[in-house]
């Protein structure tokens, strides 16, 4: 199916094993901030709707998509976050810069999960223009960033799920 007929931030549900006083970081990109900020209202209202506290949900803001590594990596260092999810948006323009920003930003935060060990996610939009950017980010094809909200929630359930069956398997 073409994505010009699809709502692109449909998920498969499935139980989510969270506790009560889970704790997400965002760090969003102020560069094209009409975006981004559609994309941070919808994180931090699925977040809510899954039972996140709003006051366990910490938002930092970055210059640009380029900057969201490194204030993920200082989430990581600085808070107690079980998640960190990043949110930007690249628009592709005249020169090939695009390219150099949106390959750099997703090998960058790839970098910083694996160094902390805790899920980062990349939701930033690599669109052609901006009116697919704004398709993206509330648009008729949903929101990006209730989609990383959800891929957040997603691997933080995952890793409470593993840690409690590596504990029941050394305890019994």
């Amino acid at each position: 199916m073409a994505s010009i007929h699809k709502n692109l931030s449909e998920y498969r549900e499935t139980e989510l094993k969270l506790y009560p006083e889970t704790t997400i970081s965002i760090v969003v990109s102020e560069w094209n901030i009409q975006v981004t900020q559609a994309l941070l209202e919808g994180a931090i209202g699925t977040l809510t709707d899954k039972g996140v506290k709003e006051e366990n949900i910490k938002v930092k803001y970055v210059p640009g998509t380029f900057e969201l590594a490194l204030g993920a990596q200082w989430m990581a260092e600085y808070t107690d976050a079980e998640a960190i999810i990043c949110l930007g948006c690249v628009i592709q323009g005249e020169t090939r810069h695009f390219e150099f920003i949106s390959q750099a930003a997703a090998n960058a935060i790839a970098k910083v999960g694996l160094d902390y060990h805790l899920p980062v996610i990349f939701g930033v939009l690599t669109t052609d223009t901006v009116e697919q950017a704004h398709d993206r980010s509330g648009g008729k094809h949903g929101n990006k960033g209730s989609e990383a909200a959800i891929t957040a929630l997603k691997m933080i359930s995952l890793e409470h799920e593993l840690f409690e069956e590596d504990y029941e398997e050394n305890n019994e």
